[in-house]
């Protein structure tokens, strides 16, 4: 019988701890992004997206020409450079940025980068295996008024097991016929304070 017991207590012993060292998965309320590592996230996108596309098109210059335009004028989104030391994919802050400036129906898009590429081929292969009435036609393309581009960078302050990593964020909007500067907007909100856990010995 006492076998019998410390056989059942080691086996309920044995299966908490599986059940205690098992992963699991939270589900995160939209709008919230908790900071697990003070890397660079899906919040500090929104934030950073949102902030430098308000100032852009509220911008008094921007303003001027889009009114002196007798349509309105369309964008393309270039490249965004990371020039942090930290792994960020820019090609999410091109796409949140192509997103709010859509919704606020002040600027039309038209396509960039892979998609434009994308297009380009599919119009090709158009030409020889689409009906003649269906196929789509060469030299019909939108062409952009402004090109949209910019950076990330970062500065860390390090000290002991405390850092301090501020991120900045610059864009661009360019006259793509004259090559003028129409805005600069840069964006430094973003700072985050990390401690680090210190060794043990």
């Amino acid at each position: 019988m006492k076998n019998l017991i410390i056989v059942f207590c080691s086996l309920f012993i044995l299966s908490s701890c599986t059940i205690s060292s098992e992963g699991g998965v939270k589900r995160v309320q939209t709008g919230t992004q908790p900071d697990l590592s003070g890397s660079w996230n899906v919040k500090d996108v929104q934030i950073v997206c949102e902030s430098l596309i308000h100032d852009c098109l509220s911008s008094a210059r921007v303003n001027q020409e889009i009114l002196s335009r007798s349509s309105k004028p369309s964008v393309v989104v270039g490249r965004f450079k990371n020039e942090s030391r930290e792994h960020i994919d820019t090609d999410i802050i091109s796409s949140v940025m192509e997103n709010v400036i859509f919704n606020s129906g002040k600027l039309d898009f038209v396509a960039g980068g892979d998609t434009r590429d994308e297009v380009r081929r599919e119009r090709q292969e158009q030409q020889g295996y689409a009906s003649e009435h269906t196929a789509a036609s060469y030299g019909r393309e939108i062409g952009a008024d402004f090109l949209l581009t910019g950076a990330v960078r970062m500065i860390v302050d390090r000290e002991g097991d405390r850092s301090i990593r501020t991120y900045f964020v610059t864009a661009e909007l360019t006259d793509i016929e004259t090559n003028a500067r129409i805005w600069l907007g840069q964006n430094n909100e973003i700072t985050k304070i990390i401690v680090r856990p210190r060794n043990r010995l």
